[in-house]
C-alpha cells in the first residue's frame, strides 16, 4: 500500500472491516459499533477505494467476503489487538461509551436483571443499550463464540476453555402453587407432593427434570402433566390451575406474589446450582463488559 493510501486509513475503518468480516450483516455491525447503517456503508466504501477491491459481495444471507478481504483479516485483527493493548490502561468512562451489549438469558433471568440494568445504563451510561436474547446452554455458547452475543447468563457447569465464568449467585428450589390451592398445606409431605400433578419448566421439551432424578433415586415418581419453556408463563399457568411447580427459589420469591402464588419448602433434597455470567476469554479486560458484570452482580 502506498503512503498516500495509508494516510486515508484509520483504526475506525479497520474496526468496521473486522466487525463486518465477523458478522457479515450491516445492521448487526452498526449496532455493535454504535453507528448508523449508512455510516458503516460509507466506511466500507472508503475501504473499497483504499484496497481497490469490492471486499464484500451481497448475498441473500448477508455479505460474502472476497478473497482479498479474507486475506486481510488476520493482519487487521492483529493491528486492532495491538491498538487495544495500547489503550488498555485508559480508564473506562461509562458516560461516553456507545453501542449495544447483547446478553443471552432465559426469560426469568431477564425478569431478574433487565430492569435494574436498563435503569443503571440510563443513569450512568446512556449510550449503552442492553439487548437480551432468548438463548440458553449450547446455543448461547455458540452465539457467544461467534460474537453474536457478548455475555451469557445461565447454569452452565463447564462452558469450555474459550470462556471464563463468574458466579452471580447460588440457588435452591421452592414449590409454588396458587394461594388457594385445595391441598396447599399438604405439599410439604412427600407422599402428598408426589401425588400432585406437576408443571415442569423445560427448555428442551422433555417432561423430566432434576426433581424426577431425585424421586427415582428414592424409588418414587410424580406425574408431570405439562411442560413449558418459559418460567414466567409457568407461574402464570400455576396461578390459574391446580398444578404445582418446583422452581428456582429466587424466581418464586421475586414473581410468586405477582401471580398470587404461595411458596412451600420442597419435601425432598434437591441439589443447589450456581447461576453464572460467561464471556469469551478474549474479552477479559474489556472495560465495557467489566462494567456490565459489576452491574449484574450488584443485583444478584
Amino acid at each position: 500500500m502506498q503512503d498516500a493510501q495509508l494516510r486515508r486509513l484509520d483504526l475506525g475503518l479497520l474496526l468496521v472491516l473486522s466487525e463486518t468480516l465477523r458478522h457479515r450483516r450491516l445492521t448487526l455491525v452498526a449496532a455493535r459499533l454504535g453507528q448508523t447503517q449508512s455510516g458503516v456503508s460509507h466506511a466500507l466504501g472508503r475501504l473499497r477505494q483504499i484496497f481497490d477491491d469490492p471486499l464484500f459481495l451481497r448475498r441473500p444471507h448477508g455479505l460474502e467476503p472476497t478473497a482479498r478481504a479474507l486475506a486481510l483479516e488476520p493482519t487487521v485483527n492483529a493491528i486492532l489487538a495491538l491498538a487495544r493493548q495500547a489503550v488498555a490502561g485508559a480508564e473506562f468512562d461509562p458516560a461516553v461509551v456507545e453501542g449495544e451489549v447483547r446478553i443471552a438469558a432465559q426469560d426469568y433471568h431477564c425478569g431478574l436483571f433487565a430492569a435494574p440494568l436498563i435503569a443503571k445504563c440510563q443513569a450512568e451510561a446512556p449510550g449503552l443499550k442492553p439487548v437480551f436474547l432468548p438463548l440458553t446452554r449450547r446455543r448461547a455458547l455458540d452465539a457467544l463464540e461467534a460474537g453474536e452475543v457478548d455475555l451469557v447468563i445461565g447454569f452452565i457447569v463447564r462452558p469450555g476453555d474459550r470462556f471464563v465464568s463468574a458466579p452471580l449467585f447460588e440457588q435452591d428450589y421452592a414449590v409454588t402453587a396458587r394461594a388457594d390451592h385445595p391441598r396447599l398445606d399438604d405439599l410439604s409431605d412427600l407422599d402428598a407432593y408426589a401425588a400432585e400433578r406437576h408443571l415442569l419448566i423445560s427448555q428442551n421439551g422433555e417432561r423430566t427434570g432434576v426433581v424426577d432424578g431425585v424421586l427415582t433415586q428414592m424409588g418414587r415418581r410424580r406425574e408431570v402433566a405439562a411442560a413449558l419453556p418459559y418460567a414466567l408463563a409457568a407461574l402464570a399457568t400455576v396461578a390459574t390451575t391446580d398444578l404445582i411447580a418446583t422452581v428456582p427459589r429466587r424466581l418464586a420469591e421475586r414473581f410468586g406474589p405477582t401471580f398470587g402464588l404461595a411458596m412451600v419448602e420442597p419435601p425432598l433434597a434437591i441439589r443447589r446450582f450456581t447461576l453464572s455470567l460467561i464471556r469469551r476469554k478474549r474479552d477479559v479486560g474489556s472495560g465495557r463488559l467489566d462494567w456490565i458484570e459489576a452491574a449484574l452482580k450488584a443485583e444478584a
